[in-house]
């Protein structure tokens, strides 16, 4: 039966994903500027030699606590510094940061809103985002799904989104020197409210070093405006000569308030069949030579030869590694937190309040 209903599937989903027809960038509105893709738009990485250096930011959080009412998660953001393939020593800047957050509902001006605290795991860990800015209601239309208000789910993660520009910053401002580069793991376009404070506080010290900003993507949403995915298209679009070779694709000119950035699709290892989004502030790209663009890829090329990811620079991989939570660490800091919950006599109060939104994960245990 599943096989049947599997084969149908398969065959009315071909009917309806397009493979002729590749399109151009979908991407509308004032200051969107689409290239039109053609093979001409293709550019080979020239690898130059250069002593510029790269700092990868990444970070990672889970959930130790959850209630419809409450989160407590676990926050860990790590930079992770290279010079083509060797990594270079971090003295100035913590490598890790750590922090516990508290995401909690109250009441305020008669709606509700979910409210962060932040608890550093270090007493003396002063790089983290100002808890004013973690302050969010409900009824934000950026966080509300649909016509619903917002869950807890969708602003639980904001804090060490925000942690992650605070910790970019400081190593822009402390490791980076003129004409290094600093990627944070995704875009650099801006999704939650506050958050352009800290992408423009990280922009204006970015510029001010002469650092150059970007963000790397592992996925894309992106599509064509014949509904084909846009690193699909240029993927099939990519003559010959540029399937065994590393390459750029200049695909995208966003002058847009929350994504200021040129949009580039590039292949960063020749063995490799990913195509990846990468994004560089704009004003910056704008102002690079072809030479300066060929030195910055370079160094991003010569960072993803990783044979277990190819094409993706391991300096990313590496900050992932180190900003993972592991499911032992929850175990341990979940019965951490019960213990204290049962010392302070407050073990009734919370768990009347997380029985409300653990019976899936009770259901899926059965049986």
């Amino acid at each position: 039966m599943s096989l049947n209903a599997a084969k149908k599937l398969i065959e009315s989903l071909g009917l309806n994903i397009n493979d002729d027809k590749l399109g151009n960038p979908y991407m509308r509105g004032l200051g969107v500027i689409a290239s039109t893709l053609c093979i001409e738009g293709f550019k080979p990485i020239k690898q130059a030699n250069s002593p510029r250096k790269v700092a990868f930011i990444d970070g990672g959080n889970q959930e130790i606590i959850g209630a419809p009412n409450f989160s407590i998660q676990l926050n860990r953001i790590c930079s992770s510094l290279w010079q083509g393939t060797e990594r270079i020593s971090e003295n100035f800047v913590p490598r890790r940061i750590e922090f516990f957050s508290a995401t909690f509902s109250c009441i305020k001006n008669e709606e509700i809103f979910y409210d962060t605290a932040l608890f550093p795991l270090s007493e003396t860990e002063k790089t983290l985002p100002n808890e004013a800015d973690l302050s969010f209601s409900s009824r934000d239309r950026s966080l509300m799904r649909g016509n619903r208000r917002a869950d807890i789910v969708n602003v639980m993660g904001i804090g060490r989104r925000f942690a992650e520009l605070v910790l970019a910053t400081e190593v822009t401002e402390n490791q980076l020197t003129q004409g290094d580069i600093v990627v944070l793991d995704g875009t650099l376009q801006t999704a939650f409210p506050n958050e352009n404070k800290y992408l423009q506080q990280l922009r204006t010290s970015a510029k001010s070093k002469g650092v150059i900003l970007a963000g790397l993507s592992k996925t894309s949403s992106l599509f064509t405006d014949t509904g084909y995915s846009l690193l699909g298209a240029l993927d099939k679009l990519s003559p010959k000569e540029y399937k065994e070779s590393e390459w750029y694709y200049p695909v995208v000119d966003l002058a847009l308030k929350d994504h200021y950035v040129m949009l580039l699709g590039v292949k960063l290892n020749s063995i490799s069949d990913r195509i990846f989004r990468l994004e560089i502030d704009r004003d910056q790209y704008l102002s690079l030579s072809d030479i300066e663009i060929d030195e910055i890829l370079t160094q991003l090329v010569r960072n993803s030869t990783d044979f277990t990811f190819p094409g993706y620079p391991y300096g990313l991989i590496d900050a992932d590694r180190f900003a993972r939570v592991s499911n032992s660490e929850l175990l341990y800091h979940r019965a951490l937190f019960f213990s204290q919950m049962a010392n302070t006599n407050t073990l009734d109060k919370f768990h009347r309040h997380i029985n409300a939104a653990d019976a899936h994960s009770l259901l899926n245990t059965l049986g």
